[in-house]
């Protein structure tokens, strides 16, 4: 359904009854900004119709909180669930005392979620927005354990100069080994694989160019 719609009538009721009509919905279920009112100009020049503004009413039960907490009730899973506003986006902290059930092997069924708390999250939204979600401050000790492996890697494959191949990754994951690594003037990485095989291989510059490998 639409969030919002503008229009115009001879009198600010009038449009703001063409605007419920619009939406399917009543009086309660928005809030209301008139533009501008009616004017009839001089002689009858340069009249302006009334314009107005509704706007849906966000409902408690939809936001991405209130979805959360009704994913984990689903799950039959008891946490507490905190609201963060980081760099402009939201994110979710789940506080529980099975937060393995949660996480899952490499975080697979927290991303799971997340993606699933997104999708419904969006469906009918007009602005599409994405909802980050946090168990027990997992995702930061997830990015540091991923922060360690690509030094060790780089490391090595600057001993051996043989390019290595990790185990395969979700995006987010595979996104934390480059960044980590694209600063490094003697290493370069690259994804290969499809799917949930995708993987990222570390090599030396020297290998890279003369490969010339894809990079996400």
């Amino acid at each position: 359904m639409q969030q919002y719609v503008e229009m115009e009538g001879k009198t600010v009721e009038e449009a703001l009854e063409l605007a419920l009509r619009e939406l399917g919905v009543n009086r309660d279920q928005v809030s209301v900004k008139v533009i501008h009112d009616a004017t009839k100009g001089l002689l009858g020049l340069g009249a302006q119709l009334a314009k107005v503004r509704i706007t849906l009413k966000e409902d408690v039960s939809s936001t991405p909180e209130a979805v959360m907490r009704e994913i984990l009730s689903r799950m039959d899973i008891e946490a507490q669930v905190e609201t963060q506003l980081i760099d402009g986006s939201i994110h979710l902290m789940v506080s529980t005392d099975s937060p393995g059930l949660l996480i899952g092997k490499h975080g697979h069924t927290l991303n799971a979620m997340e993606y699933l708390l997104n999708c419904i999250l969006n469906r009918s939204s007009l602005v599409k927005k994405k909802v980050f979600v946090d168990v027990e401050g997992y995702r930061g000790r997830r990015e540091q354990m991923l922060t360690d492996l690509a030094y060790h890697v780089a490391t090595k494959v600057k001993q051996t100069h043989q390019e290595m191949a990790l185990d395969p990754m979700p995006p987010r994951d595979r996104r934390v080994i480059h960044v980590t690594l694209q600063s490094d003037d003697n290493i370069r990485t690259y994804s290969r694989g499809e799917g949930v095989m995708r993987r990222v291989v570390v090599t030396t510059r020297e290998k890279y160019e003369t490969h010339s490998k894809p990079y996400d």
